[in-house]
């Protein structure tokens, strides 16, 4: 009896070669093949060069996000009131029309002033929640960060998020900040 297990084991094995992909999960590599979709992970535009005299914090803005280049990246006065240190305006697109997403971002001396501004910034936010969480960076807490949609325009979309002495928002269409702000290095 053990013989014939034995050899029926080893038929199963070696038909594996001769006869191949009989063993493999052909209705799940079908599913899989189905909701799979691809998405541009390079961009299809060039990215514009920031100016020679450009600062850390500016300079630290990637050039590309998956399919997104930076178009446009300019100094903001935007939250002047909150007195940043340094305040850019950046804006990003895929070169596609209704894609683009532009970020604010601006710099304070200590955390609790950033905290200060981003604390603002989302009493002023409205609209459904979508997401929001805690940033860490090697274990530590350094920020928070919330997505919500615009209130009244649920295709349009606002995320915050506060990172050590640093906060940012970006807004565009729902679909295109929730790509962006997932893979935005900051």
């Amino acid at each position: 009896m053990l013989i014939v297990a034995l050899i029926v084991v080893v038929l199963a094995i070696v038909s594996a070669f001769v006869w191949p992909g009989w063993a493999l999960n052909h209705q799940q590599n079908a599913q899989s093949a189905k909701t799979h979709v691809p998405s541009a992970k390079t961009p299809s535009i060039k990215a514009k060069d920031l100016p020679s005299t450009s600062t850390a914090l500016l300079k630290a803005m990637p050039d590309t996000v998956l399919d997104f280049a930076r178009v446009d990246a300019s100094a903001s006065a935007k939250w002047s009131s909150a007195s940043p240190l340094e305040e850019y305006t950046v804006k990003y697109s895929t070169g596609e029309s209704g894609s683009d997403v532009s970020l604010v971002v601006a710099q304070w001396s200590s955390r609790d002033l950033a905290n200060k501004q981003y604390e603002l910034l989302l009493d002023g936010l409205s609209g459904v929640d979508v997401a929001s969480g805690k940033i860490q960076v090697s274990g530590k807490t350094t920020g928070s960060y919330v997505l919500k949609t615009e209130s009244g325009n649920k295709a349009k979309a606002s995320a915050i998020w506060q990172n050590d002495t640093a906060v940012f928002e970006l807004t565009g269409s729902k679909q295109s900040v929730e790509r962006f702000y997932k893979q935005f290095p900051m």
